[in-house]
């Protein structure tokens, strides 16, 4: 069957204020360039724009109107790795990628594809005449080469990526033709297209073989490669070739519509407009419209959110706080700016998440019972941590996907949501913890205090708040709760070795979840933090190792599978629906407050940012808003 844009599922919202791909206007008889370029081409520096350009470019309809071209992209990063985010969110170049809805998967770097009858196979079609950055063609053998000499090298990729095996067996890719690639799988993968468009698929096109290659003992002697990386200040050539392939080597060909040109340690960090680029407006303008982005580095992400108040920034949304909403609506004529709220794809900016494989016997038994954790829930005044820590703007509710997801229901967001201290204190007593020690708290089976220690990093919110209330309302139902907060270097091994009793991270990824199933399965993870260690290797290892969860969570685990493999669309959403049904009913993570906008600082002479528009690391935002159509307008 032939997808060259396959719907994935249906969603309904209103399309007219997205950016999406259309056909050249027939009054686009032929292509135009940047002045910047046009000059380079008249100096004999460049061929001209329809030499650069493959013979189908993707063509991409601006979401107000055609730009004009020129000036500068003004953007503010903490620290200089933040940068980083040139090669995917603002480059969001996979093969496939997520329309700006969510609603489908549509064509990029590979112009169509195929799927096979059963779902085992994937055949995708390149564009013709695609070059990367240093005008060298872009072909299947780029793919292969990652495929290949990447994944298949044990010293690059010690473990190879689950995202592409089929109930364990590897996937294989080989080249049909210049253009054409294949991948094959032993077993259905009907959510690949799903997952190409995700995260994990981006890094399939961002290994030029002609460059690389150099740095590769397949093509060179490994005593000499050995010698160029000690000479480079690296022990191994394998850390000598990601030193090379990273985005901060400006050496290294990209098919991005921005190239890093300035590099850390330098700053600020420069992105120069690629010439190669391979997209164009639907009046035949090579995009993108602007001719640099600029990274100013900061320390911490207080001094960033100033400077957008003031108006440095052209457009952003990473790390502008919505806790300043007030501010930035207070400011926007003096920094000349509109602000733009984006639905989050968070199902709680907070999330409690229990570790049911806790180290403490007696505890771990306590946080797998079921009615502890519905008793802990229901324990939660949600309405009062909305008022008082989000200022009212978002919903009370429960760990669940937000409303615009195709797996969402009711009933999952309110799934022992209600404030009811009563009802609370009723299930603990049942449970047969009655007993009190001095303080009030109650006691364990053990005689000892039942304690619970919650451990966050204050990374995504006002989570301080947030963790100070949910211990005073744990501690009115008689559990007693120590809060620790800790940097995010600390938190994350500490959640990846298991021990802890509740971790909190952001429920993001609440939009199109089936490609990262972080939430709705006990996993292995440093943030998110673990949430069963045991369960998710005997999971992984198909019982190999670990341990074999309870009839619940196994369910959850087969329904997965079922999901990975299914070919339908209506029958994926059944399955995901299942998952959030038992979800529901056990409540493994506690969900508070979502439904927050994700607050986009937008220059009011920056156009072509749409107003609506799904925010979330699934989608690469505000890559699946299409940065290369966004232009700075002239007054």
């Amino acid at each position: 069957m032939r997808s060259s844009a396959k719907p994935v599922f249906a969603l309904i919202i209103s399309p007219a204020l997205l950016c999406v791909t259309a056909p050249l206007t027939s009054a686009a008889t032929q292509y135009h360039e940047s002045p910047q370029l046009a000059q380079l081409v008249k100096e004999g520096k460049l061929p001209a724009v329809e030499k650069r350009l493959p013979k189908e470019p993707l063509v991409i309809k601006p979401v107000e109107e055609v730009g004009q071209y020129g000036g500068t992209w003004r953007r503010i990063a903490i620290g200089p790795g933040d940068a980083g985010i040139i090669s995917n969110r603002l480059s969001y170049e996979n093969l496939v990628r997520w329309s700006p809805d969510g609603k489908t998967v549509v064509p990029n770097v590979a112009k169509s594809w195929e799927a096979s009858k059963d779902g085992k196979s994937f055949t995708f079609h390149l564009r013709d005449g695609m070059k990367w950055s240093d005008g060298q063609p872009f072909t299947a053998d780029d793919i292969l080469f990652w495929y290949q000499d990447v994944l298949l090298n044990e010293e690059l990729t010690p473990t190879f990526p689950t995202w592409l095996c089929t109930r364990g067996v590897p996937g294989k890719v080989e080249k049909v033709d210049t253009n054409t690639i294949r991948f094959s799988f032993a077993h259905p993968y009907g959510l690949f297209p799903m997952m190409l468009a995700g995260p994990v698929g981006g890094g399939i096109t961002q290994y030029p073989k002609h460059y690389l290659k150099n740095f590769h003992p397949k093509y060179v002697p490994k005593a000499e490669l050995e010698k160029a990386a000690k000479a480079a200040g690296f022990d191994l050539w394998y850390q000598f070739f990601w030193d090379r392939q990273s985005w901060q080597n400006p050496s290294c060909p990209r098919i991005w519509p921005w190239i890093p040109k300035r590099v850390p340690p330098s700053t600020p960090v420069v992105c120069e407009r690629n010439p190669y680029y391979w997209k164009v407006d639907t009046k035949g303008n090579q995009l993108p419209y602007i001719d640099n982005i600029s990274f100013d580095i900061v320390s911490d992400i207080e001094t960033l959110n100033v400077k957008a108040v003031a108006g440095e920034v052209d457009m952003q949304l990473r790390h502008i706080l919505w806790e300043n909403y007030t501010l930035y609506m207070t400011n926007r004529k003096q920094g000349d700016y509109r602000v733009l709220k984006w639905t989050s794809a968070e199902g709680s900016n907070a999330l409690l998440m229990f570790n049911l494989n806790d180290k403490d016997p007696v505890l771990r038994k306590l946080i797998e019972d079921r009615r502890f954790r519905i008793a802990l829930s229901q324990a939660i005044n949600r309405d009062e941590i909305n008022e008082i820590c989000y200022l009212g703007m978002g919903e009370p509710r429960q760990a669940a996907v937000i409303k615009e997801s195709p797996y969402y229901e009711e009933e999952f967001a309110k799934a022992y949501a209600q404030y009811d201290p009563a009802r609370a204190n009723k299930i603990l007593d049942e449970m047969g913890l009655m007993k009190r020690d001095k303080e009030g708290f109650r006691l364990r089976p053990d005689g000892k205090t039942l304690s619970l220690t919650i451990e966050y990093a204050p990374v995504f919110g006002p989570w301080r708040d947030v963790v100070a209330m949910v211990k005073k309302y744990w501690e009115t139902v008689g559990v007693k709760t120590i809060v620790k907060e800790e940097s995010r270097d600390l938190f994350s091994p500490r959640a990846m070795a298991g021990d802890l009793d509740v971790g909190v991270w952001t429920m993001d990824r609440c939009f199109t979840p089936l490609i990262e199933m972080l939430y709705w399965m006990p996993i292995e993870g440093g943030t998110p933090p673990s949430t069963g260690i045991q369960y998710w290797r005997w999971y992984r290892t198909r019982g190999k190792e670990g341990e074999k969860p309870p009839a619940e969570i196994q369910k959850i685990y087969e329904l997965y599978d079922k999901i990975i493999e299914a070919i339908d669309d209506s029958e994926r959403i059944r399955l995901a629906k299942e998952i959030m049904r038992i979800n529901a009913e056990n409540i493994w993570n506690i969900g508070l407050v979502g439904g927050l906008p994700h607050i986009v600082i937008v220059k009011n002479n920056f156009r072509n940012v749409p107003e609506k528009a799904i925010s979330d690391w699934l989608q690469l935002t505000p890559g699946n808003t299409a940065p290369e159509q966004y232009f700075i307008k002239k007054k």
